[in-house]
């Protein structure tokens, strides 16, 4: 089975082979992945991070081969990035903006230097928070991870995995990992709170902050309160999404 690897600084992934179509999740600097369907333009792809599948253009991706990916597999530590933005150097200078969380630690694989900060390993759990802060009036984006465009689960995962956690994609997935919590008051900085829609379907997520206070990606990454009925937005004056479950990850 062929694979890849992300060169670029962000590339979409998207539900169907076409440009127009839905994009599911983004692909990182450094990230890799196992192609499963390969067609003219277009490739199928699954996010070994994640488990993510969805198409990617073949000219925005670099095909590796078996023993490339292996040596990624077989790291133990990678490193992410942890600057909004910092940059690795090609064999010709160019240089390639590195956003916040990409995979740096495979850039020699590619032939770049990387030049910026990074994080690796575990961190304390004290950590999230203050990297959580680092997408703090980012865009909303369906699909986004960046600070230039970010999701609710997106926001989750992408703070946890800097700090050397592993959360799936989706907030729904995201539920189902962790100890529950019975009341808020029970909650630390960095637990994960779920919100459900109006037919008990867990569709939003945010993280919590200290003095009932929580951060998460709704219209552009805010910080709101929360309560046991749920998150009240303080610029409309209203709850916005009502509170399902408090999860316990670190």
């Amino acid at each position: 089975m062929p694979y890849g690897i992300c060169h670029l600084s962000v590339i979409p992934v998207r539900a169907q082979a076409d440009n127009s179509s839905e994009m599911l999740t983004q692909l990182l600097y450094g990230e890799h992945f196992k192609i499963i369907e390969i067609r003219k333009y277009w490739s199928k792809v699954r996010i070994i991070y994640d488990g993510t599948e969805g198409w990617v253009e073949n000219q925005q991706f670099l095909p590796i081969d078996k023993s490339q990916f292996n040596a990624i597999e077989e790291n133990n530590s990678p490193k992410y990035a942890s600057d909004l933005v910092g940059y690795s150097s090609a064999k010709d200078q160019a240089l390639i903006p590195v956003l916040l969380g990409s995979s740096v630690s495979n850039a020699p694989l590619l032939s770049h230097r990387f030049e910026g900060a990074f994080l690796n390993g575990t961190g304390a759990k004290s950590n999230i928070v203050p990297i959580a802060m680092y997408y703090l009036h980012a865009p909303f984006l369906r699909g986004g991870k960046t600070p230039f465009g970010v999701d609710d689960a997106g926001l989750s995962q992408m703070v946890y995995k800097i700090n050397g956690y592993r959360l799936p994609r989706q907030a729904s997935d995201q539920a189902m990992v962790g100890e529950s919590l019975s009341f808020i008051e029970e909650s630390e900085p960095g637990d994960l709170a779920f919100f459900d829609d109006k037919d008990g379907n867990i569709e939003h997520v945010g993280i919590i902050m200290k003095d009932n206070f929580i951060i998460h990606s709704h219209g552009k990454v805010r910080i709101d309160r929360i309560d046991h009925t749920g998150i009240f937005n303080r610029d409309k004056g209203l709850y916005s999404h009502p509170l399902r479950v408090i999860k316990k990850i670190v």
